[in-house]
């Protein structure tokens, strides 16, 4: 059986995937060259991400058992694909190619160590888990559910995994946008 601890660069990648979010929010704010347009179309693909994470939210139920409906009848890891979407709209809205090519080597360098880690551990907690991996793609989702029941979104689980954060932090980081917008003119 495998190991669930994760080792090597996923440890390290686990543990300063949130410190280095912060210091690279300082850095995009900097780099950021908004326009109201490019803010808007950011929005609203970060807007779509979102609602992937909250509807991820909604379901998973973390290490008390597999969860393969809603969003993860499409793909194993929507929370990480609604984050990848939240920061290709952010990367958007800031309107600085090398902002987007910092977050595809931030995304690159941290998240997929992170998702193979939670995979491993997944894989030794759930006997079904590879059966799952077979029908359900890692990230890029598959255009039909993958068999199983449907599920319902759970409240009280979006609430509990605190995802309202994620809109939260998204309006705050739309109205810094703005307000770099206004005021550096």
């Amino acid at each position: 059986m495998p190991s669930t601890q994760p080792t090597g660069w996923s440890k390290i990648a686990r543990r300063i995937r949130v410190p280095l979010g912060f210091v690279f929010a300082v850095v995009y704010f900097w780099l950021a060259k908004p326009t109201w347009l490019f803010i808007g179309i950011g929005a609203a693909i970060a807007a779509v991400g979102i609602a992937i994470r909250a509807a991820a939210a909604g379901h998973v139920k973390k290490n008390r058992e597999l969860t393969t409906t809603g969003p993860y009848a499409y793909t194993r890891n929507p929370l990480y694909l609604g984050s990848t979407i939240i920061a290709l709209g952010f990367g958007i809205a800031s309107r600085n190619w090398w902002v987007a090519v910092g977050l595809v080597v931030l995304f690159l360098a941290i998240y997929l160590p992170v998702i193979r880690s939670e995979e491993e551990y997944l894989r030794g907690e759930f006997a079904g888990f590879d059966e799952y991996c077979q029908q359900v793609p890692r990230l890029i989702p598959r255009l039909r559910a993958a068999g199983g029941g449907k599920g319902s979104f759970s409240k009280e689980l979006y609430l509990r995994h605190r995802e309202y954060n994620a809109v939260i932090g998204a309006v705050l980081m739309v109205a810094a946008l703005a307000a770099k917008l206004v005021y550096s003119r």
